[in-house]
């Protein structure tokens, strides 16, 4: 055997065994809520250790176990939370390590939960909060405070695909004695390897390339054993925000074949992205794995997988509207929908004006540096696993 497996074999066989008690080779559902024991036990959840016994589902359980040893596995890390959604991974890190008093670095550019969480709620509960724009390291420098526990990023972020140079950032935070998390769902652990860049905890929305089939919710974080340890008493224990483990085992059999799905993906996008370069009413087109990306450089060093996510506009937001509105009438594969990472192919119309006043609130500089990337508007396209020549077709129906 291998000291260190490849990727495909870990996303197959990481967490997994042949269930003891079956032989079966596919791990089984445990849906039970309790579980009997042969021996008194603690009533608290400070008393589980790694070989405490399954008690009760909100604690532990079998499946969800499965599914967090094999993410921890891909992400490079000692351990792994799974969550409800990618949401209550983003509330379970916040809520985790920030208390009264404290402050908070947060990517002024994020997934509009996080965006809106930070801005409403953190500040409610006496949390400072900056809002940085982490693209220059210098931003993050300058906000640095000494009450600073916590450095949120995402990378690229949602939805206009804008890079942190992650390495960079982690030797911030942590020369001032923060945490570094990040949102890496754009990227899924095949993508970029946080854990080796500094990143202390990785998060993923499961739902979306590590499940990657559109049908169950999830959220993972990953990191040091310590660190998940006071996550997973705090925010899955106290606050709740538990993964089934049906959605555990659905998401699972999707991450089995997550390095062959981002290999297509990247394939399928480089290849729409060019298409959509060279359209007359394509005006820009932004894709980490182009060279007209601005930050494609960085996306080389930083990034294993460029993934399948494009943004791109067509001129101002009259247009964008109206296009959205051709697509929903005339796309026959490319679902207009919302979400990402999915089989199919998704694409949805992300108004500037509309974003900027409701989850990013960005004003002067920050706002012009997000209309820099998005100008009036842009559509987030998800690359699915269809053959880059049909989804092409089917855009060319509402672009010609």
């Amino acid at each position: 055997m291998r000291n260190e497996q490849g990727l495909q074999t870990v996303a197959v066989h990481a967490g997994e065994t042949p269930d003891p008690a079956t032989g079966a080779s596919a791990p089984p559902i445990h849906m039970s809520s309790t579980f009997c024991v042969d021996a008194p036990a603690g009533f608290s959840a400070h008393d589980l250790g790694p070989d405490s016994p399954y008690l009760y589902a909100r604690w532990s359980n079998p499946t969800v176990d499965m599914l967090e040893g094999k993410i921890a596995a891909l992400d490079g890390a000692e351990a792994c939370l799974a969550t409800a959604s990618g949401m209550a991974a983003a509330s379970a890190i916040l809520f985790t390590f920030l208390s009264a008093g404290d402050h908070v670095v947060v990517s002024d550019v994020s997934y509009a939960g996080v965006a809106e969480l930070a801005r409403d709620t953190l500040p409610r509960m006496g949390i400072e909060v900056s809002l940085v724009d982490l693209s220059d390291p210098a931003n993050l420098a300058n906000a640095m405070r000494e009450n600073t526990k916590l450095v949120h990023a995402e990378s690229p972020v949602n939805p206009i695909t804008r890079l942190t140079d992650l390495a960079a950032v982690a030797k911030i935070a942590h020369a001032g004695g923060a945490l570094l998390s990040c949102d890496c769902t754009f990227a899924s652990p095949i993508g970029q390897r946080a854990i080796e860049l500094g990143v202390d905890l990785v998060m993923h929305s499961a739902t979306k390339y590590i499940g990657g089939h559109g049908d169950a919710l999830g959220g993972t974080v990953s990191g040091r054993a310590d660190l998940i340890k006071r996550m997973r008493i705090e925010a899955g224990i106290h606050h709740g925000g538990i993964m089934s483990p049906f959605n555990a085992w659905l998401i699972a059999r999707g991450a089995a074949t997550l390095p062959l799905r981002m290999r297509a993906h990247q394939e399928g996008a480089l290849k729409v992205a060019e298409w959509l370069e060279a359209q007359a009413g394509v005006t820009r087109v932004l894709y980490p794995g182009l060279a007209s990306h601005p930050q494609h450089e960085l996306a080389k060093r930083q990034m294993k997988n460029t993934s399948g996510m494009i943004a791109f506009q067509v001129g101002d937001a009259a247009r964008g509207r109206a296009l959205a509105e051709r697509m929903i009438e005339k796309l026959e594969m490319v679902h207009y929908a919302v979400s990402l990472g999915h089989h199919r192919s998704l694409i949805f119309w992300m108004d500037t004006a509309g974003l900027l006043a409701s989850s990013f609130r960005l004003e002067g500089v920050q706002a012009e540096a997000y209309r820099t990337f998005a100008g009036d508007g842009i559509f987030r396209l998800s690359i699915g696993l269809e053959d880059a020549e049909d989804i092409i077709a089917d855009l060319a129906r509402v672009l010609g």
